[in-house]
C-alpha cells in the first residue's frame, strides 16, 4: 500500500516561494493540469506543481529549436540536477526555484524520483526522432513520458488505508498515464507533424492507409483517417477503463482530482470520436465551463462510485 506522509505544516519562506513559482508555471502551461490539481489540499498541489514545473523543463528541452546534441547536453544537465534533489543536496536557498520545491516535496512525500528519469529518457526519443512500428514500441515511450508521471502523482496521492486492491494502484495509475497520452497523441496529429513527429505507430498508419502523415487539413489522399481516430479512440477508452480502477483507492479529494483532469479527456476523445477530421483542422478542447462540470463530477465522487460498482460486478 502507498500511504501519503503529510509534509510539516511549517513551510520556510525560500521555499513557499519555489513553490509559488511553480505554481505560476503551471497555471500558464498546463491549464488542463491546474484545474484537476486545485482541488487538492494545498500541501499535495504544491507537490504536484514542483512535479509538474521539472517536468515542464525537461519536455521545453524537448519542444525546443536548439541542435539535438545541445538538448541532449541539457536533457542530462537536468538529469545531473535531479540527482542532487535524490541526494539531499539541493539546500532551501538554491538559487534554482523548481529543485528547491522539487526536493522539499521528495522529503514530504514518498516520490518516486525514478520517474522524472524515465521522463527524461522518453525525451531523449524525440530528440533522437524515434518512431513505433507497433502499439508495443509506443508504449514503451507512453510509460517512460506520461506513466511514470501518474505514478510520480500517486507518491503525493497516497492510498485510502485498507482500500481493497491498494497494491495494483502503481500500475492503474501508470495506464491512466497511458490513456492521457494516447488522447494527446490523437490530439496534436497535426501539430506534431508539423514538427517532423510522428508518434501513432507505423503498422496502424498502413492498416488505414495514412503512411504518408498528415501534412494538411484534410486526411490523405484515398485514406480512411476516421477508422483510423476511431480504432485509436476504442484502444484509448479501454486504457481509461482500467486506468479508472485506481480512483476507488484514492481519498476523496486526491479521486477529485485525478477524476477531473482524466474526465477532460475522456471528454476530448468524446469530440475526437464525433469529429475525427477537427484534430487535422486545428487544436480541440473543452469550454471552461464544461471542464468545471468534470471537476464538480470528480469532487461529488461519482466517477469512483461508478467503478466502485463495476468492480464489484466483476468479482460477483
Amino acid at each position: 500500500m502507498i500511504r501519503t506522509v503529510e509534509p510539516s505544516p511549517h513551510v520556510s519562506a525560500p521555499v513557499l516561494a519555489a513553490y509559488s513559482y511553480c505554481e505560476a508555471v503551471t497555471g500558464q502551461q498546463a491549464r488542463n493540469f491546474a484545474y484537476g490539481i486545485r482541488l487538492l489540499p494545498t500541501p499535495k498541489r504544491r507537490a504536484m506543481s514542483a512535479l509538474y514545473a521539472f517536468s515542464r523543463r525537461v519536455d521545453d528541452i524537448g519542444d525546443g529549436a536548439l541542435a539535438a546534441d545541445v538538448k541532449s547536453a541539457r536533457l542530462e544537465s537536468t538529469r545531473a540536477l535531479l540527482a542532487r534533489v535524490r541526494e539531499g543536496e539541493v539546500d532551501e536557498d538554491d538559487t534554482d526555484p523548481v529543485a528547491v520545491a522539487l526536493a522539499d516535496t521528495a522529503r514530504a512525500f514518498p516520490v518516486p524520483l525514478g520517474g522524472l528519469d524515465e521522463l527524461i529518457d522518453g525525451v531523449l526519443m524525440d530528440v533522437r526522432g524515434e518512431t513505433y512500428e507497433t502499439w508495443d514500441d509506443l508504449k514503451v515511450y507512453c510509460r517512460c513520458v506520461a506513466g511514470a508521471i501518474g505514478r510520480l502523482s500517486l507518491g503525493v496521492f497516497g492510498t485510502e488505508p485498507g482500500a481493497r486492491g491498494a497494491e495494483r494502484a502503481p500500475e492503474y495509475a501508470d495506464t491512466l498515464g497511458l490513456a492521457l497520452q494516447l488522447t494527446n497523441i490523437l490530439r496534436d496529429v497535426r501539430e506534431d507533424a508539423a514538427g517532423g513527429r510522428t508518434y501513432l505507430p507505423a503498422d496502424d498508419l498502413a492498416k488505414f492507409g495514412c503512411s504518408t502523415g498528415f501534412d494538411g487539413p484534410t486526411p490523405p489522399e484515398g485514406s480512411d483517417f476516421a477508422g483510423l481516430v476511431h480504432f485509436e479512440v476504442r484502444r484509448a477508452r479501454t486504457l481509461f477503463a482500467e486506468g479508472y480502477r485506481l480512483l476507488p483507492l484514492l481519498d476523496r479529494r486526491s479521486g477529485a482530482c485525478v477524476a477531473a483532469m482524466a474526465g477532460i479527456y475522456r471528454r476530448l476523445l468524446d469530440r475526437i470520436e464525433r469529429d475525427p477530421g477537427a484534430v487535422l483542422r486545428g487544436r480541440v478542447s473543452l469550454p471552461g465551463r464544461e471542464k468545471a462540470y468534470v471537476a464538480v463530477r470528480g469532487l461529488s465522487g461519482l466517477d469512483a462510485r461508478h467503478v466502485s460498482r463495476q468492480t464489484v460486478r466483476r468479482h460477483t
